[in-house]
């Protein structure tokens, strides 16, 4: 408990002082704890110090998680690559989705907000490419393709549309990468005032993303520290690693 407190202090100091340094309230950028293959007592102990966003990556463990801390008040965010038959089961715990990246998945996800009553609350996630401009093959929409997505995010009844969300690609400056991304977020909200989010920003990047106007930073390396696991089904059972490194990971 102390070693986690410990590091969501450090986290958040990094987040107000990155914020005061690009002329930013800290208030205006949130964090969101990547939580993927920690245990859910992990969440807990985080959550009674006042933390209450947690991001999950795998279905299965995002469903497990919410049954375990049902009555903790935490708000959960799924951050992974979506499939299609299992987006259902994200939108009815009301998770808020990071990873909307194709219109396949906007019907599922619209219908399930329609049933609830609940608008399903959506990132639309942009593939930044690298430095030669090619797709980086980690999830999202081509950022041409964007814009349409983001309208058909906006017709569904069922869906909000928050705004964009991005992971900085490998082999180029994030700042560069987040700045495409600023822009291209000024382009949705033209068409889309309401969809102000940008969800970008993790453990070795988050200064450059609120540099570049960030609303979320998620982070789950600094905060809960590295780990290597044998397979992602033994995620929620495996016993606590040191936390003495801690620095960035490309997910996290």
């Amino acid at each position: 408990m102390s070693e986690l407190a410990e590091h969501l202090r450090t986290v958040r100091a990094r987040v107000d002082a990155a914020a005061r340094a690009a002329g930013r309230d800290p208030a205006s950028v949130a964090l969101l704890a990547v939580s993927k293959t920690w245990p859910a007592d992990d969440v807990a102990s985080l959550a009674a110090l006042g933390q209450r966003d947690f991001g999950e990556n795998r279905v299965q463990e995002l469903v497990a998680k919410a049954r375990e801390l049902e009555g903790v008040a935490v708000r959960w965010h799924f951050v992974g690559q979506l499939q299609r038959n299992k987006a259902a089961a994200v939108a009815r715990l009301g998770a808020v989705v990071h990873s909307l990246d194709r219109e396949a998945l906007v019907a599922v996800l619209g219908r399930v907000g329609e049933e609830a009553g609940r608008p399903v609350e959506v990132y639309v996630q942009v593939d930044l490419g690298g430095p030669e401009g090619e797709l980086a093959a980690r999830g999202g929409a081509a950022p041409g393709d964007v814009p349409a997505l983001a309208d058909a995010v906006a017709g569904q009844a069922g869906l909000r549309l928050a705004g964009l969300m991005a992971v900085a690609p490998r082999g180029e400056e994030p700042a560069a990468a987040f700045g495409r991304l600023a822009e291209l977020s000024a382009r949705v909200r033209a068409d889309h005032p309401e969809a102000v989010g940008i969800s970008a920003g993790m453990s070795g990047d988050l200064e450059a993303a609120v540099a570049a106007g960030s609303t979320v930073v998620r982070v789950g390396t600094a905060i809960f520290g590295r780990r290597l696991l044998p397979s992602p089904s033994d995620a929620a059972h495996q016993p606590r690693e040191s936390h003495q490194s801690h620095g960035p990971r490309g997910s996290e």
